[in-house]
């Protein structure tokens, strides 16, 4: 008889498109595509025949437009009741929404959005490079909101590549890892303070967002978090991990027990993973599309807001918004403040 306290390992899942995820978080997904050269108007250099144009999510030659016709990505769409929490590993996104904000963001740059009581967005992809190839690697995870939080003013904070720190450590015999703290804390290295109305803002929650890289054959310790939170732990790039002695392939994600060390041996390849951790929310979720609600009642009510206000309507010449291609990374808030990163 296996005693259940030892168990270190809760559910192991293959990962798919999206992944899985607990409360408080409502969804993650990875996107990693191998764009081409740019065509000069932000799209690829390359035929669009044979894509289903407005809804293709299938990776044909290693790409995808999402549902972008002329420019990839996600052009204008409503969200209300929840936050986006956008880490962009390699390329750009432009950002432009319905309170008159915008930005672009990329290369290691997280964008930390409240939609709160409603707002529109486009998330566009430029291809600004028309040279060489545009690579394209982001996740997207979606952080749910509480009741009581439901209905706060939309927000977006930019936590800029510079501001986030990484926490490195050697092993025994001198191998790396070193772990992206975009949210919450580990071992005395703190994240940038996120959306103010967040789950995460209230350090009781133990929220943490970190992508951990580890060189072939090093051994690292994930330290303990408090009973009751939920962390979940997504190897997509690697060949193999061994947690706590269970040898777990690349392409898998652990449900793992979270107030206990476990002690992680990375294969023979560099190995990346992201960890979602958090304590849960525990209220009913009810999501249709791009709302999350309590109730099937607040669902309505939020069609029937959408419909009758736009979220402020879309004060952008296109609903695939994308900014001019000598502009840098940016931010614009709906203050009117232009935010460039730290040392620009």
């Amino acid at each position: 008889m296996t005693d259940e306290s030892l168990i270190t390992i809760l559910n192991i899942q293959a990962l798919g498109f999206p992944w899985a995820t607990r409360d408080p978080f409502l969804f993650c997904v990875y996107h990693a595509d191998h764009y081409p050269e740019g065509n000069g108007e932000f799209g690829p250099a390359a035929p669009l025949t044979g894509r289903n144009l407005g809804n293709d999510f299938n990776l044909k030659d290693g790409w995808r437009m999402y549902h972008g016709k002329s420019i990839p990505g996600f052009p204008v769409h409503p969200h209300r009741g929840f936050e986006t929490v956008t880490v962009v590993r390699k390329g750009v996104v432009d950002h432009s929404d319905s309170m008159g904000g915008a930005g672009r963001y990329g290369d290691g740059d997280v964008q930390w959005m409240t939609a709160g009581k409603g707002i529109q967005h486009a998330e566009m992809f430029p291809l600004i490079h028309k040279e060489r190839p545009n690579p394209l690697e982001l996740f997207q995870i979606w952080l749910n909101l509480p009741a009581a939080k439901k209905f706060v003013e939309p927000y977006y904070a930019m936590l800029w590549k510079e501001i986030i720190p990484v926490h490195r450590v050697k092993d025994a015999g001198g191998l790396m890892t070193e772990v992206e703290v975009m949210a919450g804390s580990l071992e005395g290295v703190r994240a940038p303070d996120p959306a103010p109305d967040s789950w995460a803002a209230n350090p009781e929650n133990e929220v943490a967002v970190w992508h951990i890289q580890m060189d072939p054959g090093a051994t690292w310790t994930l330290p303990p978090a408090s009973r009751g939170v939920n962390r979940s732990l997504y190897f997509f790039s690697g060949d193999q991990i061994e947690i706590e002695g269970t040898t777990v392939d690349s392409g898998n994600g652990m449900e793992l027990r979270a107030d206990r060390p476990i002690e992680m041996v990375n294969g023979e390849k560099e190995g990346r993973l992201l960890l979602l951790q958090g304590r849960p929310i525990l209220e009913p979720v009810v999501n249709y599309g791009p709302f999350v609600m309590n109730t099937k009642e607040e669902i309505q009510q939020t069609y029937q807001d959408y419909q009758q206000t736009q979220f402020g309507g879309w004060p952008w010449p296109r609903p695939d918004q994308v900014h001019p291609e000598q502009k840098g990374r940016f931010a614009l808030h709906t203050d009117g403040r232009e935010e460039e990163p730290p040392g620009l």
